[in-house]
């Protein structure tokens, strides 16, 4: 009970001040943790617990690293242009064509089922856009996030194989085909708030008399760093990058790296004018790998001190015995705090096979708790623990605490819809 009101107290303490900006993302990070982990008794072993979430968010930070300086490279290089001007011809300014056109392209793009790849990926598409009519950059998040979170249910999706894996369960047939009439019910909701987003952004600009924002932008071309002679190369790099990373024919961070070498290489011969571009591009490198590596010591002393374990147990322990017929809609209704709180791997390997044993002695199958443990990603995407949100936030030069305060009641609600409609269809 105690670890698990530290827990508590860790998590709420690190929200509260991030969201009131008494405390940057990166110092409540590491500085909240450690104070309540010396509080529950961890004293010394607190550097090696440290160390231990450090070490497992390794790869994704290199692979991050050289994923924000390869993209911005092609940034740079101009690869994005003919696709943002395709975008631009296609909504032209109208702030409700842009944001449905936001989610649209978000949904596509995440059929990959990679998070870090869809941000990437939107957002250097879709951000000139915005700037260029000066639409506000959280909305573009915030679609991002909740299309991403919702096409992430895909069975190559690590949410819904994660959830299969633990309870032992048919990936296919059991979780996703049951799935898909609520999943495609919140796409369209998605669409719906996009739509709704869309139209206060234009009320909102109409009252905007001659701003800059919607001032025709510069020809791209005539940048310096754009490589208009290059775009088939840059392409065929892209996809090639792409390809490897779906297939897996090797470890992302090593196909991050050596496509970011050749990229820079081919783009930018000239010594000088690399150390140029790496330049540019060094500030948000830094931000997200110190962020991931932050909130790795993060989950570390959460979970090597036991509140993490302590949290999730206690959370289950309060549903009464009355609604263990209902723990399919009760899990769901969970999923979101404890996917907020935790890692995907701790929520799925660790506490959903406990509800699953415990549901069954209602006679609910493991395959209903699955499908509603999946329930609560759009919440999970928000997550302070979660790396792509860090990628996203300083592409868009956002703080992690606006975009929460802003999105996560959205999330909730697209949560929400997903409940009722899998409820109602008899999906749990």
């Amino acid at each position: 009970m105690v670890l698990a009101w530290l827990g508590f107290g860790t998590v709420l303490t690190f929200i509260l001040l991030i969201m009131t900006k008494r405390l940057s993302a990166l110092a409540a990070l590491i500085a909240i943790p450690i104070i309540f982990g010396l509080v529950a008794g961890a004293g010394a072993a607190l550097g090696d617990m440290m160390l231990e979430g450090i070490i497992q968010v390794a790869p994704i930070a290199l692979m991050l690293a050289f994923a924000v300086l390869y993209f911005g490279i092609m940034m740079d290089a101009g690869l994005f242009d003919p696709l943002v001007e395709r975008i631009l011809k296609a909504v032209g300014d109208d702030p409700v064509r842009i944001a449905v056109g936001t989610a649209v392209l978000s949904m596509i793009v995440s059929i990959d089922g990679d998070g870090t790849t869809t941000v990437l990926i939107v957002i250097t598409a879709m951000l000139p856009v915005y700037r260029r009519i000066g639409m506000n950059p959280i909305i573009l998040l915030t679609l991002l996030g909740l299309s991403n979170s919702l096409m992430n249910f895909v069975p190559w999706g690590g949410p819904a194989a994660r959830a299969a894996t633990a309870l032992k369960v048919d990936l296919v047939s059991d979780i996703f085909v049951p799935m898909l009439p609520p999943v495609i019910i919140g796409l369209i909701a998605t669409l719906l708030l996009a739509w709704r987003f869309g139209v206060t952004e234009r009320r909102r600009l109409a009252g905007t008399a001659g701003g800059a924002a919607m001032s025709p932008p510069p020809d791209a071309n005539a940048l310096p760093e754009r490589r208009p002679a290059l775009f088939w190369f840059n392409l065929t790099l892209t996809l090639c990058l792409m390809v490897g990373m779906v297939t897996g024919i090797a470890p992302l961070p090593a196909l991050m790296m050596g496509a970011f070498a050749i990229a820079l290489t081919v783009n930018y011969p000239r010594s000088k004018d690399q150390q140029q571009r790496i330049g540019e591009h060094a500030f948000n490198v830094v931000m997200v790998v110190a962020l991931i590596f932050a909130a790795g010591s993060f989950t570390g002393i959460v979970a090597g001190t036991g509140m993490l374990d302590a949290m999730a147990r206690q959370l289950i322990a309060i549903v009464p015995d009355s609604l263990g017929p209902y723990l399919g809609p009760v899990t769901a209704l969970l999923s979101m705090p404890l996917t907020f709180l935790m890692s995907n791997d701790a929520y799925y390997f660790g506490i959903v096979p406990v509800v699953a044993q415990t549901a069954a002695s209602f006679g609910i199958p493991p395959e209903q708790i699955a499908r509603a443990a999946l329930v609560g990603q759009p919440v999970h995407s928000l997550s302070p623990l979660l790396a792509p949100i860090y990628l996203a936030c300083g592409l868009l030069g956002l703080e992690v605490g606006d975009v929460q305060r802003f999105a996560l009641k959205y999330a909730v609600l697209i949560c929400l819809v997903l409940i009722v409609s899998a409820t109602l269809l008899g999906v749990f």
